[in-house]
């Protein structure tokens, strides 16, 4: 386990309401399509890694799948467990996965290779679960990012905040890849994945400026973690700015309207 990776069990720990109360939404907007890439139907057996709260594997179970689902956070597999009660939910986290060679039609990791420190490990531990044309599907978010990923960024910036010599600096140059298109396809194909596409995906994600603010103000991702280690002052300067900068998505209603981009690839083992 690299530095990257133990610095993510402990900024996920214990995170799980708290995410599903924010981020989650956001991240399950992809998950039909993810699932269609993936060819995940009735009778599938489909593992679905680092399932979070279990939006996909809830979705792959409405469509009649055998559904195992993974995440290294035991919050966030309790509550995966109710969202999904016909999946088989376990405790389990990359690169080194509790199953058999090939024993999965399908692999599916929605916004899961962004939280690892070796991402070509990864996807050859994705490729090693999934039988022989199996298909593997992922998501991450793209590069550069689109401007409602950045905006509470924007505010911690504008607020003058420092970052702690704590928090993770990133892959190692050795282990990162473009996120783009084809950064991500040659990953793919780097792990000897064959077939390996990409496309982008875009939308606004509606949310409340209350509810897109709670992920942060409850330690949320490195994001999160960022601002809660500030001192009182700078996070309340954070949310100042964060109150300003919302305004330039914010319609008639109040509710923001953020701009994602994301990429999508699938490949077969």
């Amino acid at each position: 386990m690299t530095a990257f990776d133990k610095s993510e069990r402990l900024m996920w720990a214990g995170k799980g309401s708290a995410y599903a109360g924010s981020f989650a939404r956001l991240c399950a907007h992809p998950v039909s399509r993810l699932l269609d890439a993936a060819e995940v139907g009735p009778g599938t057996r489909v593992l679905d890694v680092g399932t979070g709260p279990g939006a996909v594997a809830a979705v792959a179970c409405a469509r009649g799948a055998s559904v195992t689902a993974v995440d290294a956070e035991p919050s966030m597999v309790e509550l995966a467990e109710r969202a999904a009660p016909a999946a088989d939910v376990r405790v389990a986290a990359l690169p080194e996965l509790p199953f058999d060679d090939g024993e999965f039609d399908a692999v599916v990791a929605n916004f899961v290779l962004n939280h690892v420190g070796r991402p070509r490990m990864a996807l050859a531990e994705l490729r090693r679960v999934a039988k022989p044309n199996g298909r593997i599907a992922l998501t991450i978010w793209a590069a550069p990012r689109a401007p409602g990923q950045t905006l509470i960024g924007r505010a911690v910036e504008a607020a003058g905040a420092v970052r702690p010599p704590g928090l993770p600096a990133g892959l190692a140059p050795e282990d990162d890849f473009p996120r783009d298109e084809d950064g991500l396809a040659g990953l793919m194909e780097a792990a000897e994945l064959r077939e390996a596409t990409c496309a982008t995906l875009r939308w606004d994600h509606r949310a409340t400026a209350d509810e897109w603010w709670s992920g942060p103000a409850s330690g949320v991702a490195f994001v999160g973690q960022l601002v809660q280690s500030q001192t009182a002052s700078v996070r309340t300067e954070i949310k100042r700015h964060f109150d300003l900068l919302s305004s330039e998505f914010a319609g008639q209603d109040g509710v923001l309207s953020l701009p994602h981009a994301a990429l999508l690839a699938v490949a077969r083992r």
